[in-house]
């Protein structure tokens, strides 16, 4: 949430503001003034945390569409300024679902659900809760499974019931009722972000109160009504996309990403505590969306001609670069006319002591290098570290991976990260305009270069967890939906290009643990350890296959 500020520590605040705007020029000043409006505008609570696909969302997109308009740019999506695309919010159970014993509806999440996995479809039937005959639904009691399992430290309750469904199913099962007699508890939930590939039949849940209620006599013959319907949740996210036309041959991308955690739904947030709150993402990422703006209008009104500039706002970059993942699966430009992207991401906490500046993507073009030896005059205001990797947790690994050389702009993480407590008050304003201009000063040095060359480097891991000691090397596609992990980029030299594996195939299994998502990825990987040796399976289009894999 926004801390309240007293009044004697806003008057320093202005106090020290005007002192320090005193010594700098006047556009400079203005530059300072419309940062901090946009980043107090972006991170305001009534945003609501700027979750993608959210009327928060929504008002930032509105208030970055109308600084490119009044900066003079251009539309180019087909006269709007958003690109939007779909973000999955898991599966929903559907209003057509029912299910009724005896002429008795049952009362959804009350007396029943569906289970996630469950297969679409209607069956009826006049089953015993006893018998289990060919051709019609089956009721099952979890209570043997979990009594003999309760000190399994290993047992995996999901996939139990996986199999017993394909058993019961393979056996004349038509449906199945799930109930637990024991005094074991389950925690069996409809998991709205399972991904496992769904049975054959259709499988639901029945409380311990509804079974009491409605299948008291286990030898009375049942007169079953069940239908089925899950259908995908959505919600739309949005790119915020600009455009400066010079009738140039190539185009500069310059990005941000200006989505954030919202309440931190997605399970994204460092916050612990118990009461939900705001997460309002001065740093993360309105600072580099502020810059982006400013930037937007500092070239529009420049003499840099060789290039065209493309300006895009990215959203879905908190779940996994969605944003900027579709802009290169949907690019409003050519890509192959894409000369560099430069990305700012969390450029509003330089520390005033160290001026630690740190820029990513170094070792992308070898003009990187011969261009930061330039000593322009902002240079001296930053303490430069680089790092040589052309991926990492954020867009400029899109453009990365389509060749594109990339810059990647960072002032460090902070104890405010994916905290509520990212606020505009703690943002260094005086910093980020330092480093708005640097930028600014490096695309000029960039204007009379040509078409940079792309080179190759190594990769970074988008993601790291304290739960597994190897990895595949691979980059997984987070906006990926169905059963499995699809291989978004393969690192050299690592596992998972020694063993074959290739952009666009889908891990299924690892060993003999299944993988339907990226959670059961990561546990599976945590099962092993350097030196392991095992097997991978995975699809390549409609084909199955496995290789050996060691880590």
């Amino acid at each position: 949430m926004m801390r309240s500020i007293s009044v004697a520590s806003f008057i320093l605040f202005i106090f020290s503001s005007s002192a320090f705007t005193q010594k700098i020029k006047k556009a400079d000043k203005i530059i300072l003034a419309n940062l901090e409006t946009h980043i107090r505008f972006l991170a305001d609570d009534k945003l609501e945390g700027r979750r993608a696909g959210t009327a928060g969302e929504k008002l930032a997109s509105n208030y970055i569409s109308t600084e490119f308009h009044n900066a003079g740019l251009e539309m180019i999506e087909e006269k709007t300024w958003l690109q939007p695309f779909d973000i999955n919010d898991g599966k929903q159970i559907d209003d057509a679902t029912h299910f009724s014993i005896n002429n008795n509806e049952l009362v959804l999440d009350k007396d029943y659900f569906p289970l996630a996995f469950s297969a679409i479809k209607k069956v009826s039937g006049t089953p015993a809760i006893a018998l289990q005959e060919s051709g019609v639904p089956w009721f099952v009691d979890i209570k043997e499974m979990l009594e003999e399992n309760k000190d399994n430290p290993h047992f995996d309750l999901d996939e139990s019931l996986h199999a017993k469904v394909k058993e019961c199913a393979k056996n004349g099962a038509t449906a199945i009722v799930l109930y637990n007699d024991s005094k074991i508890a389950d925690n069996i939930s409809f998991n709205v972000k399972d991904r496992s590939e769904a049975e054959t039949i259709p499988v639901l849940y029945v409380t311990a109160d509804a079974k009491k209620k409605y299948l008291k006599d286990e030898s009375a013959s049942l007169d079953i009504k069940i239908n089925v319907s899950i259908s995908e949740k959505k919600r739309i996210g949005n790119n915020v996309v600009g455009y400066i036309n010079n009738g140039a041959e190539k185009t500069v991308v310059l990005g941000a990403h200006y989505d954030h955690l919202g309440y931190g739904e997605d399970g994204n947030s460092m916050y612990r505590g118990a009461d939900k709150q705001i997460h309002n993402g001065a740093d993360d990422n309105a600072s580099g969306t502020a810059a982006l703006i400013e930037l937007a209008k500092l070239l529009k009104q420049s003499k840099f001609k060789n290039n065209n500039y493309l300006f895009i706002a990215f959203s879905g970059e908190e779940l996994g670069l969605f944003g900027s993942k579709y802009f290169i699966e949907h690019p409003a430009i050519d890509l192959k006319n894409v000369n560099y992207m430069i990305n700012m991401d969390m450029v509003g906490r330089l520390n005033d002591s160290s001026h630690s500046l740190i820029i990513g993507g170094y070792g992308t073009s070898p003009v990187w290098g011969e261009l930061f030896n330039n000593n322009f005059s902002e240079k001296k205001y930053f303490v430069l570290k680089y790092d040589s990797s052309g991926t990492g947790p954020s867009d400029h690994t899109s453009f990365y991976r389509k060749d594109i050389p990339v810059l990647f702009f960072f002032t460090g993480l902070h104890k405010d990260y994916h905290r509520p407590t990212d606020d505009y008050d703690k943002i260094n304003y005086t910093g980020e305009l330092h480093v708005v201009k640097y930028i600014y000063q490096l695309i000029e040095n960039l204007n009379d270069k040509g078409k940079l060359a792309f080179t190759k480097t190594r990769e970074t891991q988008s993601s790291t967890s304290a739960r597994f000691s190897v990895t595949l090397g691979i980059m997984p596609d987070y906006t990926f939906t169905g059963s499995g992990v699809r291989v978004d980029g393969v690192s050299d030299g690592r596992p998972a290009q020694k063993a074959g594996l290739k952009t666009g195939d889908v891990i299924i299994q690892l060993g003999d643990y299944n993988v339907s998502s990226l959670e059961n990825y990561m546990q599976a990987l945590s099962k092993f350890k350097k030196g392991d040796a095992t097997q991978v399976k995975y699809k390549r289009g409609n084909d199955v296959a496995e290789a050996p894999v060691q880590f």
